[in-house]
């Protein structure tokens, strides 16, 4: 049985139950253990790792990333996951499971910065890397054996420990024969976990899971699917693409193949973002277009500057909120030409505003851009807009102040917070 120590990367015996080279009990075994090549990357509790990094005395205390008491949790480390808590809950909930819980404020460039770090070793390793989030990826590591004189798996037992190293986080991997393997693999052992499935023990492994467990089964489809009697995905599995289709609509065969762990995705460097967004919680509800305009704004700007980061323009623009019972609203926006430029941004997404301010009290308020364009293709100015051109020119002036002397060294008043 192929063996691999992962904190020495050597192969190891078999029969060992330590590594005779370092003495660690952190083996990984399997048939297929050097011979797979697709991994899923996923950081343990990202923004929550980065903050214990640099702050070293809340090693052992749970720690929250997150909003004011009426935000979300954006992280939370393992040690406050263990009371329950989890991304996406609302923070009023988290701290009434973890009340000793240290919450901190998001610092979103200093978590951009370090997966940049882990980005790059990323691509030295393959050329092959598909990211899926701020601390997710996956890669394919087919044919770089020659290259780093290793089978993937050591390879990839080197990557986590320079991850370590160099960015100072933990990471999970998952190494199975496909994309979607991969990822629910790299569940199954965090974190700083190493975990492995072949194609011969898929369809074992998956039959008794729930189908919650397969990405793109939500609650509205789980419910669906169990209404009609398919709990587990060996259930699924089992049907043919035929009586899936019949039974599920064009997406059932799909569904079927999936619960089988049949993925034939290709691991794709090119896939195109389809949007990018920025949203904000508020500390107390809203209701009027004068106290959302600001916020809106504020997020206009954020936008435009994570559009220009990626070198990406808006073709359109999306309108979020939430209402303070928790119902979602959107509106959305074709423009005219694609932009990037905080003004044009917020000039759109203020019309759709108006048509939503009718006394009901909001929660949050977002913005996104959607569809995408290439940035070269932005505030060109034509007839029907001659000064498009002059507000992106404005607006350089105005980011080149701010990296300069700082982000409060120019500001429109419209964007500022009341006192």
């Amino acid at each position: 049985m192929p063996t691999l120590c992962r904190d020495c990367c050597r192969e190891a015996p078999a029969y060992r139950p330590t590594c005779p080279a370092c003495g660690s009990r952190r083996l990984v075994r399997h048939a297929e253990l050097f011979t797979l090549t697709v991994a899923h990357i996923d950081c343990d509790a990202f923004y929550a790792s980065i903050e214990k990094r640099d702050r070293p005395e809340l090693l052992a205390k749970p720690v929250i990333v997150g909003g004011g008491k009426r935000g979300v949790v954006s992280a939370a480390c393992y040690l406050a996951r263990t009371t329950g808590v989890r991304s996406a809950m609302p923070m009023f909930k988290a701290l009434r499971l973890c009340p000793d819980a240290v919450v901190i404020k998001p610092e979103m460039a200093k978590y951009v910065a370090a997966a940049r770090q882990i980005r790059e070793l990323m691509e030295a390793l393959t050329p092959l890397v598909q990211p899926l989030s701020i601390d997710e990826a996956v890669l394919d590591l087919r044919g770089t054996e020659a290259l780093h004189r290793a089978p993937p798996a050591i390879t990839l037992a080197r990557f986590a420990r320079e991850v370590e190293r160099q960015v100072g986080v933990t990471i999970s991997i998952g190494l199975a024969p496909n994309r979607l393997l991969a990822k629910l693999t790299a569940e199954r052992d965090k974190p700083r976990g190493f975990a492995v499935l072949g194609a011969a023990e898929a369809a074992a492994w998956l039959a008794p899971q729930p189908v919650s467990l397969l990405p793109g089964v939500g609650p509205a489809l789980q419910r669906r699917l169990e209404a009609a009697g398919f709990t587990r995905l060996g259930q699924l599995a089992a049907l043919d693409a035929r009586e899936a289709l019949r039974r599920f609509g064009e997406d059932g065969p799909s569904l079927a193949a999936r619960a089988r762990g049949e993925d034939s995705r290709p691991v794709d460097p090119s896939r195109e973002m389809k949007s990018i967004s920025a949203e904000t919680t508020f500390e107390h509800d809203l209701a009027t277009a004068a106290a959302l305009e600001a916020p809106l704004w504020r997020l206009c700007e954020k936008l435009g500057r994570r559009l220009r980061e990626k070198g990406l323009a808006a073709s359109g623009v999306v309108l979020k909120l939430k209402t303070a019972d928790f119902r979602q609203r959107t509106r959305n926006l074709r423009l005219p030409v694609p932009s990037l430029v905080p003004e044009t941004l917020f000039a759109a997404a203020r019309g759709l505003l108006a048509k939503e301010v009718d006394g009901t009290a909001f929660r949050l308020i977002g913005i996104g851009a959607q569809p995408l364009a290439p940035a070269a293709a932005a505030d060109r100015g034509d007839l029907a807009d001659p000064e498009a051109p002059r507000r992106m020119a404005r607006w350089r002036a105005m980011e080149a102040l701010r990296a300069r002397f700082g982000d409060g060294a120019v500001a429109l008043g419209r964007g500022m917070k009341p006192r």
